[in-house]
């Protein structure tokens, strides 16, 4: 609780865009973030005032940091289940809890549970040699159990001689089919300690060398029976797992049905659309429930919002505001977030949001304005 405001305090571990953008939500409900970051450049201690800085893998740091938040939550899933369980063990309220957040966590343990509910997932396996990867049949996606993100620890093998050197890394891997994509969708939901549960509508993501570079909201041409199947699934992982805050199912749409690929236990990139294109942001969202208060609409605000992520660019060109300037001239209706972090090319420094209802066009509009605060033309 904040001694000045009388109002909570959450603390966020991890400074990265995600912060930033809670940080955004916090100030309008009147609450205090408190963010731990690796460092004061990271995106969300540029700006929120109440930055420890610490390391997330360090228990004495984590506890110190804890200190004085009504909550502890989550910009990135990478803290050791340990230090987590050690903080739950002395009355630190953590959300997600630590056996929920696992699943985002653990690639392996998160298959073994979905399948354990019987839920549509790929095959797969764990496998540790090339007779593993032989014997559950080329070619296959290997992916690390942990740690990987935007395309990282992901590897698509043709051959025994893809497969060597990511198996000699000695990183824990699991094996899964190739599936025959029609498209990858997301669905999120928020949920709250009391089980109370508020669905946002089913969004297309568009995937570039692994990386999300678009968002449609909701998913053009999705039929009703392939949207409610979704949300049932996103109810169901979220109420079997004990997810508190937000939850993102990430899906792959085939000819045979929808496939759950992967689960986020915090705000998500294909919920970016929301601040600009739903009643209640994700980023609202998630305070609201963590702190256990009653949820808000996720009704849209246009029949289609679409986002584009801004990654970095090449040296050279216009500086970044120029390019923003002349963007805003260009689009007075693009809404643009920056995240404050230094360019690197391929590094996500951004998004933009526009809304309408065309969603070709709306499209058209958001890569625009995306590539040309990437290359300034």
């Amino acid at each position: 609780m904040d001694a000045a405001t009388q109002l909570p305090t959450v603390g966020m571990i991890g400074a990265g865009q995600l912060a930033r953008m809670t940080h955004q939500a916090a100030i309008a409900l009147g609450q205090s973030l408190k963010v731990l970051a690796g460092d004061a450049a990271e995106s969300a201690a540029v700006v929120a005032p109440a930055t420890v800085l610490g390391d997330y893998r360090s228990v004495e740091d984590l506890r110190g940091f804890a200190k004085g938040c009504t909550v502890v939550t989550f910009d990135h899933e990478h803290v050791p289940q340990e230090a987590l369980k050690t903080l739950a063990a002395e009355g630190v309220d953590v959300q997600p809890r630590p056996e929920a957040l696992l699943y985002a966590q653990d690639k392996q343990a998160m298959r073994t549970r979905l399948g354990g509910l019987g839920l549509p997932q790929p095959r797969w396996a764990p496998v540790a040699s090339v007779a593993d990867v032989e014997a559950f049949g080329l070619p296959c996606v290997l992916k690390a159990a942990t740690g990987g993100y935007d395309g990282k620890g992901v590897w698509m093998v043709e051959t025994p001689a893809d497969a060597e050197p990511v198996l000699a890394s000695g990183l824990r891997l699991i094996a899964e089919e190739r599936m025959a994509l029609q498209r990858e969708l997301a669905v999120q939901i928020a949920r709250s300690p009391r089980g109370e549960t508020a669905v946002y509508p089913v969004v297309e993501t568009v995937q570039t060398n692994g990386i999300c570079t678009e968002v449609i909201a909701p998913a053009p041409h999705l039929d009703e029976t392939a949207a409610a199947a979704a949300a049932a699934i996103a109810e169901t992982v979220a109420a079997e797992l004990g997810v508190c805050g937000m939850l993102a199912v990430e899906l792959f749409q085939t000819a045979e049905g929808l496939f759950v690929n992967e689960l986020a236990m915090r705000a998500h990139n294909s919920g970016h659309w929301t601040i600009e294109g739903a009643e209640t942001s994700q980023f609202e969202q998630h305070l609201r429930a963590v702190l256990d208060y009653p949820l808000g609409s996720t009704r849209t605000a246009a029949p289609y919002t679409v986002m584009a992520n801004v990654l970095g660019g090449e040296p050279g060109g216009p500086r970044l505001d120029e390019r923003l300037q002349h963007l805003l001239a260009e689009d007075p209706g693009a809404h643009v977030h920056l995240y404050g972090k230094a360019v690197r090319p391929g590094r996500k420094i951004g998004h933009v949001t526009v809304r309408g209802d065309d969603p070709d066009e709306l499209r058209r509009r958001a890569l625009r304005a995306a590539q040309w605060l990437q290359e300034g033309e």
